[in-house]
């Protein structure tokens, strides 16, 4: 309804008035986040932004498809409790004395994470804590009364739940699979910045991150804001390897799926030796998930490692995300609303790069509070790539500061699943969510910045 700012074009206002309404929709979920994702399919036709063949497009990114693949092979794992074994045996190899048993669920969760959904990650942990936690307190009825009876076992709790919750985000960072703003941002440098960002090359961005972070955390947890102090764990040993003997052997199906993991992995570091021009991330992703619709399970009832019926469990709401998030980076750049934005941030090409990545990185670890990190990415990524510009500062800088803050969601339940997951488990209170997260958020953020501003520079070419 309003006239368009003097130099915008009719396209751009156009282009303006989506990425305003599909941010409104996406803070306040009027509808579904997935399906707000959905409104340049409708609204690009019919504001003459693009034509329909153009703006379906963005949907079936390859980027997409590396994700997909990567979904196929979690499910695999989970299906056959394979995903459930390196946790267990994580925890075994890194000792149940009580700092290293929350350690040790820590790493495992990380691990997890890397590779699998952290909602789902999350649900696999926090039943094996619960277990241990209730050997501890049998009769437990609020952590408010453990932390007046005992709260040494308190803190254990505390720290427990809530850094299964915590390292199911910190893990999900190391890869590009591993959360779906990675993926987001490989998606947008292609568009944005017409270069490309590999499996690898994020690796040696996200992992040395995911490491320092996740250390930092279970250091800051269980030595400076919940001491566990001395704790006689009995019984934690025994009970992890109950629950890994219930696996039972090694299965035919646990080994294809390792294996195919394994290769793909090795595929994602080694691409640049096959055919760097047409092979990307996303075929290897998908040679593995094809894969392992062939290998027979040996059991009868289920017989293939993967079959389709396993395809119902992809979080497919994710993949219209992607495909929203493209699409307003295309019809940003189409329209030329990115060159306007250029020219109106010029004001802050005064400011120090350093002081401007830290601002953005505050700005999306407060958005992803309250809103999803997928829709926060889809919103912030093109903004930074225009704000880069406008400051003389390398977009990539801003855009993976703000990438990787859409994944540090610490302080409240709603922020992320895995906090409300760890939240309803009744084993924390909001008092401990809210104070561990703002002294991690404040980590977060250093951490971060030391990642895009001066890690960053050193590891991309």
């Amino acid at each position: 309804m309003l006239p368009p700012p003097k130099g915008m074009s009719a396209p751009a206002h156009h282009m303006a008035a989506t990425v305003v309404l599909m941010a409104l929709w996406w803070i306040t979920e009027a509808i579904p986040i997935p399906v707000t994702a959905l409104l340049p399919v409708i609204l690009f036709p019919i504001l003459g932004i693009m034509p329909s063949s153009k703006a379906t497009l963005p949907y079936a990114n390859h980027l997409i498809f590396l994700f997909l693949g990567g979904f196929f092979i979690a499910i695999a794992m989970e299906k056959w409790d394979l995903h459930r074994r390196v946790a267990l045996r994580t925890m075994l190899l890194i000792g149940t004395r009580p700092r290293r048993l929350v350690l040790g669920m820590m790493i495992g969760t990380a691990l997890l994470s890397m590779g699998i959904s952290n909602t789902a990650t999350t649900m696999v942990m926090i039943p094996i804590a619960l277990s241990i936690l209730r050997q501890l307190v049998p009769t437990f009825t609020s952590i408010e009364e453990l932390e007046t009876t005992s709260p040494h076992t308190a803190h254990l709790a505390v720290n427990l739940v809530l850094g299964i919750a915590y390292a199911a985000s910190i893990g999900g960072i190391a890869t590009l699979i591993g959360t779906p703003p990675n993926a987001l941002l490989a998606g947008m440098v292609e568009q944005l910045l017409n270069s490309e960002l590999p499996f690898f090359q994020w690796l040696l961005i996200g992992f040395p991150l995911s490491v320092v972070m996740l250390f930092g955390t279970w250091w800051l947890m269980t030595r400076v804001l919940f001491p566990i102090g001395q704790i006689e764990l009995a019984g934690g040993r025994k009970l992890l390897k109950k629950e890994l003997r219930k696996l039972g052997a090694f299965s035919r199906p646990e080994k294809v799926v390792a294996g195919v993991g394994l290769l793909v992995g090795l595929g994602w570091i080694f691409r640049g030796l096959l055919h760097p021009k047409y092979v990307h991330d996303a075929t290897i992703a998908m040679l593995g998930a094809i894969a392992l619709f062939f290998f027979p399970s040996g059991d009868f009832e289920r017989p293939y490692v993967l079959e389709w019926e396993d395809a119902a469990r992809i979080p497919w709401g994710i993949v219209l995300l992607f495909g929203g998030g493209f699409a307003l980076a295309k019809g940003m750049v189409t329209t030329g609303l990115d060159r306007f934005l250029v020219q109106q941030l010029n004001s802050f090409a005064h400011l120090p790069a350093s002081l401007l990545t830290g601002g953005v990185i505050l700005l999306a670890i407060f958005l992803t509070e309250i809103t999803s990190n997928t829709a926060t990415a889809s919103l912030l990524l093109p903004l930074m790539a225009a704000l880069g510009r406008a400051a003389n500062i390398p977009p990539l800088i801003l855009m993976t500061g703000a990438c990787l803050a859409t994944s540090f969601a610490f302080m409240l339940p709603v922020a992320t699943p895995p906090n409300a997951i760890a939240f309803g488990s009744g084993y924390i209170g909001m008092n401990h969510m809210v104070r561990a997260g703002f002294w991690l958020n404040l980590l977060g953020t250093l951490l971060i910045w030391a990642t895009a501003y001066i890690w960053l520079p050193f590891v991309w070419k």
